[in-house]
Formats: C-alpha cells, sequence, structure tokens
C-alpha cells in the first residue's frame, strides 16, 4: 500500500525529511519499503511503499502512521474533529440491526441538497497519487477517509432506498443483490447484508449495492460507517471472490469507535465540495457494546523480557503517544504497575507482552545492547532425531534433492492416493488446496513435473513430512519419506552411453535406506493402483507394509503430462522407526577358503526370489554364507510361463575346511527345498 509523507505531516509536525521518516518508521515495525521522490505541479509528491502486517489495520492510513510518528518523535497529534454548520432538524433516521453480533454499531447521517460533481484538485491529486481513481466528489469524499483514518464508510442515493430505512440482516435464500462492480451476487443465508425496507443494498463490509449507487442525478445522500465482525467480512469476501480495500481493513479489526467521526468527516468534504446541508443528527446505533480490554503493566517485567532499565516516564510518554490511557503508577514501589486501557483501534493488543512489545519497538531495537540469552539445562533431542539424520544423510549421499511441498491437496487428490478420508479445511486457500494430504505423492509429482518443464530432464528429490488421515476420534499424523525420479541414472562419458533411471535402481536405493535398521524386509508385487502393475513393489516388514514404490501407473503419468518415466516411492517411517538402528559390527574374515555351487533351475514365474531365498534360509545351514541369483533367461526351449535362473550358493567355515562330501549334503538340501517349492533342475 501508498501512504504520502507529506498527508502525514498534516497531523504531526515532523520535522525529518522524507528518507529519515522512512527510516525511523520502518525501525519501529512500520515498514517503509521504497521511497519514490518525485515533484510535481503541486510540489512535493514523494509516495511510501509499505508493508504493513496484517495486525496492524490502525496503521493502514495516514492519521495511524501519523500517530507512530507522534511516538518516535515525542511530538503532539493533532486530533481528528470535523467542523460541521448547525444541522436542520429533523426526525431520526431509522435504522435497526436484527445482527447485534455481526453489526454491534452502525451510524449514519442525511444530507441533502448536494451536487454530484468532480472532486476538488487536491482531494483528487492526493487520491490519484495513491493509484486511486477519482469518480466524484461523493464517493471520493468516502474514499478519501479511508486512507485518511482507515475507517471504511458508504453513501448511498438516499431517494432510491425503499421505505426509507435501514435493517442490517442476514440475507434470504434466493436473494440477489448487484454490486458496484456490475456482476450479480448470489446471497446465501450466511452473507450479512445492508438491506432497505424491501431488497439488499449492500454486502456488509464489502461493497455497496449497484441500485443505490451515487450517480449524477442524485440530490439526497445517505453516509453509514458502521462495525462489522471481522469473521464474517472474511467469509463473505472469500465466498464471493471479492477483495475490496473495506474487506482488507473490517477482516483485520476496524476501530469500533471511529464510526462518528468519520461519518461526519465524509459529511464535512461533502458539504464542502458539493454544498447541501445536514438533516439531523448523526444517527448512531449501537446494539452491542465494545468494552474497551484493561491490562496491568508491570515494570518488573518490562526490565526482564527487555534486559533494560526504561524509566516510569518513557514507558507512560510511550504508551500514551499511542493511545494508550494509563493510570498513575506508584514512584515508591520498585515494581510499579500501570493499568493500562487498550484503545479501540488495536485489537491486536490482549496481553502484557503486546504492551512489551510496543514499548520495545518505539524505544528502538537498536538501543538494546547485544546480549546472548540466559539459558540453563541441557538440549532435549528429539526421540527419532538419529533415525531421522540417517536416513536424510543416505539419501543425500545416494544423489537425492530434499524439497518441501504444500502440505494442502486437493480432495480429489487426497482420495486418489489413499483409500482414508481426507480432512477437510474449514477456511481453504482455494479449491484445489481444500484438504489435508494423505500422502506425499501429490506434491512430490508436482515438483517433479515443475522440473521437467523448465528442462531440467534428470531429477531426484525426496520430501519428508507428515501426512493427515482422518479417524473416528478426529485426525491421525504420520511421517513419511517420498522419493522421485527421473531421467538417467548415469551420465554419458567416453566409455559408455548414458543408462536411464529404471525400477532396479530406486529398488537399489530403497535397500539401501532400509540397510541402516535392524530387521528383514521381503518385497511383494501388492502394490497400489497408482503404480504401474508390472513395474512396482511392495515392500513389508514383520508382516507390516513399510514401503510402495515403482514406475507411476501410464494413466497417471499421462494426466500429469509427463513424456518420461517417472518412479516414486513412499516410505512409512511410523513402522520403520519400529526398529533400532544397526549397530556396526566386526568379523574377522575366515581364513578358509569358501566353496561355490551353481544350481540351475526353472521355476514359474509366479515364484520369486523372496520365495526362493525363505525355502533356502529354513534349512538353517550354518555354513551356508550367501545365496543370490547369478542370472535369468526366459525363451529358447523354457516353456512360456517359465523362467530359467541360475543360483549361486557360497559355504565357508570359521573354523575348519569343508570336506567335500558335507557340501555335496548341502546341495542335496537345496535341491530337494527348491525342488518341493515347485522348481525343476536343470541338466
Amino acid at each position: 500500500m501508498k501512504l504520502s509523507p507529506q498527508w502525514l505531516r498534516e497531523f504531526v509536525e515532523i520535522k525529518a525529511d522524507n528518507t529519515r521518516l522512512a527510516d525511523d518508521l520502518t525501525l519501529a515495525g512500520i515498514a517503509v519499503e521504497t521511497v519514490n521522490e518525485k515533484l510535481d505541479g503541486s510540489g512535493d509528491a514523494t509516495v511510501f511503499e509499505m508493508d504493513i502486517t496484517t495486525n496492524r489495520p490502525d496503521a493502514m492510513n495516514h492519521y495511524g502512521a501519523a500517530r507512530e510518528a507522534s511516538a518516535i518523535y515525542d511530538l503532539p497529534l493533532k486530533p481528528l474533529a470535523p467542523k460541521l454548520p448547525a444541522c436542520k432538524p429533523s426526525a431520526s433516521f431509522p435504522i435497526e440491526i436484527q445482527e447485534p453480533d455481526l453489526c454491534p454499531r452502525f451510524t449514519a447521517r442525511v444530507v441533502r441538497g448536494v451536487s454530484v460533481r468532480p472532486s476538488p484538485t487536491a482531494i483528487a491529486q492526493r487520491l490519484a497519487l495513491l493509484d486511486q481513481r477519482p469518480i466524484n466528489n461523493i464517493v471520493d469524499a468516502s474514499n478519501y477517509v479511508l486512507w485518511e483514518m482507515g475507517k471504511p464508510t458508504h453513501a448511498f442515493d438516499l431517494d432510491l432506498l425503499e421505505g426509507g430505512k435501514i435493517i442490517v440482516r442476514k440475507a434470504r435464500i434466493g436473494e440477489t443483490l448487484k454490486t458496484l462492480d456490475g456482476q450479480m451476487r448470489h446471497l446465501t443465508s450466511e452473507d450479512l447484508v445492508i438491506a432497505d425496507a424491501g431488497r439488499p443494498v449492500g454486502l456488509a463490509g464489502v461493497m455497496g449495492g449497484f441500485d443505490t449507487m451515487i450517480t449524477e442525478k442524485t440530490r439526497n445522500i445517505l453516509i453509514e460507517s458502521a462495525w462489522f465482525d471481522p469473521a464474517v467480512v472474511r467469509k463473505m469476501s472469500r465466498r464471493h471472490g471479492l477483495h475490496t480495500d473495506a474487506s482488507h481493513r473490517f477482516e483485520r479489526g476496524a476501530d469500533y469507535e471511529s464510526t462518528v467521526v468519520s461519518c461526519d468527516r465524509v459529511a464535512e468534504l461533502i458539504l464542502a465540495s458539493g454544498g447541501g446541508e445536514l438533516e439531523g443528527n448523526a444517527v448512531d446505533v449501537i446494539a452491542r457494546p465494545l468494552p474497551r480490554s484493561v491490562l496491568t503493566l508491570h515494570l518488573s517485567e518490562v526490565l526482564r523480557h527487555l534486559g533494560k532499565v526504561l524509566s516510569r516516564e518513557e514507558v507512560s510518554r510511550i504508551l500514551q503517544r499511542l493511545g494508550f490511557d494509563l493510570d498513575s503508577a506508584d514512584a515508591s514501589n520498585e515494581d510499579a504497575q500501570f493499568s493500562v486501557r487498550i484503545p479501540s483501534w488495536r485489537l491486536d493488543v490482549t496481553r502484557e507482552i503486546d504492551l512489551i512489545e510496543e514499548i520495545a519497538r518505539q524505544h528502538g531495537y537498536n538501543k538494546f545492547a547485544n546480549t546472548l540469552p540466559a539459558f540453563s539445562g541441557a538440549v532435549v533431542e528429539l526421540p527419532d532425531a538419529a533415525k531421522d539424520a540417517r536416513l536424510r544423510s543416505s539419501l543425500l549421499a545416494l544423489g537425492y534433492n530434499e524439497a518441501i511441498s504444500l502440505t494442502f491437496v486437493s480432495p480429489e487428490q487426497a482420495k486418489q492416493f489413499s483409500t482414508t478420508e481426507p480432512l477437510m479445511l474449514a477456511n481453504p486457500l482455494s479449491d484445489e488446496a481444500s484438504a489435508m494430504r494423505t500422502s506425499l505423492l501429490p506434491g512430490m509429482l508436482d515438483m517433479l513435473g515443475w522440473n521437467l518443464n523448465r528442462g531440467a530432464s534428470s531429477v531426484r528429490l525426496f520430501e519428508a513430512g507428515h501426512i493427515f488421515e482422518k479417524t473416528s476420534t478426529g485426525r491421525d499424523e504420520k511421517k513419511r519419506i517420498c522419493l522421485g525420479a527421473t531421467g538417467n541414472a548415469a551420465a554419458a562419458n567416453v566409455h559408455e552411453k548414458q543408462r536411464p533411471y529404471s525400477f532396479f535402481d530406486l529398488k537399489g536405493d530403497i535397500e539401501a535406506l532400509f540397510s541402516a535398521f535392524a530387521g528383514t524386509v521381503t518385497y511383494n508385487t501388492q502394490t497400489a493402483a497408482y503404480l504401474h502393475p508390472g513395474r512396482s513393489a511392495r515392500a513389508q516388514l514383520n508382516g507390516a507394509t513399510v514401503a510402495q514404490f515403482g514406475q507411476i501407473h501410464p494413466d497417471l503419468a499421462a494426466a500429469h503430462k509427463f513424456r518420461q518415466e517417472v518412479f516414486v516411492a513412499e516410505v512409512y517411517l511410523d513402522v520403520l522407526y519400529q526398529q533400532q538402528l544397526r549397530q556396526p559390527t566386526y568379523t574377522a574374515p575366515p581364513k578358509f577358503p569358501a566353496v561355490d555351487r551353481d544350481f540351475s533351475f526353472v521355476f514359474a514365474d509366479s515364484t520369486n526370489f523372496d520365495q526362493i531365498r525363505a525355502a533356502v534360509t529354513a534349512l538353517n545351514i550354518a555354513e551356508l554364507r550367501a545365496f543370490t541369483p547369478a542370472e535369468t533367461f526366459r525363451g529358447g526351449n523354457i516353456p512360456a510361463g517359465n523362467y530359467s535362473v541360475l543360483l549361486r550358493a557360497v559355504f565357508q567355515s570359521s573354523e575348519r575346511t569343508l570336506r567335500e562330501e558335507e557340501v555335496a549334503e548341502w546341495s542335496a538340501q537345496i535341491i530337494a527345498a527348491l525342488e518341493k517349492l515347485g522348481g525343476t533342475l536343470r541338466a
């Protein structure tokens, strides 16, 4: 947002130049990002580009920023005191508030006999300086007050209000409202509207209605200034996709006490530019008072948090300049206390520590000595810290880069990668991010696609995070690690061609991760539908699934417009972390020679190596050091639906040289076990 330093100087006689003023405001937490200095025909036209945090709507205007400058330079702040002529006696304009919880206060003024014309040059130039398009003197008066004191107001054409009254109520099902932007809005019972006797004429706190807007034919107007509940304004703004300067401020908490003075200020500007006369006094309807809270501030707490002694006078000066009301502290008491009444425009100040923050930023953070914080105790490591570090270091060593994706996904993505019902957000950022993720895969696929679309053809990423599942008692969070890879596993060089990344590269990486943990992992082909049925596997630890990995299904690849093979893996850390990290042990290599034996068998395709290894392991041959597949073969004289595998067994003893008859006996046991499994020994 933009503010004019010359406008600020109308409320505080600041002696510092614009550059110094920008620096001082920034140090006090009212950040000035850029100072655009230029001169036009009207003189100084410098503009501050501001970055005001969302908890400070009171500073999103010139008077609020001037209040900050008043505290910084210890200068008086000129009060906002509109000067209005004597009003014409009249009956009070009827205002009915049916929703006091959502609209506690509504103020209005009637002005008759106005002339709608272009705004005075000074007002039009000032609005243009802030990138606000001048419209006419009535609308511009409302916009001017918004930027001057931060209070949204609105002007209705009084003659177009049916029944001569205003009602603040919930919209009725089926009602519509054409807003000032020309769009027809279909209202729900959750919308709060400003209505006349027959129809809605404004979306409360967001935008006025088209049918009662100010035109060249307008002669009589109703000025309104109200306070609306921030939550209901936020929901309406999101529901209708309508973010305005008014909703931006109401959503963050406008000033409850400023409705009358803002209404009077708009009336003052209109009377000065368009003539007319006031009819009756301001109609100020308070349906529900919002009392100002009172906090106790201890000087001992100021010292404890800031580490510096600040005098009672300094503390009192800062807070009073910012608009806080203080009683006098007991000077004889070392732990003096202030009773602090919070101003109506500071809804963000709710605790004693908030008051201490106000004191610190106005005193100047740069004035506090650089010291290390006090600490007693010891660092407590999280239970899984060592396991997390081991997996992360292993993945980095394997060539993966760590990435982070959004926790929010679409409901369709949440259901696609999980069988559990997703947790829906009450106030989502968008429809595409309205559910908590049930898997890390949607984010991983998006990140891989983002890299591929920008020319990175070989990508390896991993993400560690939580997934969220809906349960009968609420929700459950589980830790996961997701891997994603595509492109080449080995780049081309002078000795060999490039080798594309394959399922076996991913399986090797998974096995490298599992090798750090105790326990035995087995694999099968029972994988989820989003994985390629012939190029994927499921890893199980003690009967529980610990990972699923492989190439993504062609349909899923087509949906993401991938033009090359993409491989993913999701490791369930809540299962894996039930095992302890494997402790390195040393065994001296045997002094006696090893004996190799090869076995060539034919098996049905339904028999995998895990079954073969399990059958041999069950023999409990202590001298069997290794049992691995050397090569596989299909075709030729091997029947269809079968494959030939060459199995290699290594026997060795650490105590003696093995005898031939022992090796022959063990080999016979292995052959018998494999034939029992359905294998046929080849000649």
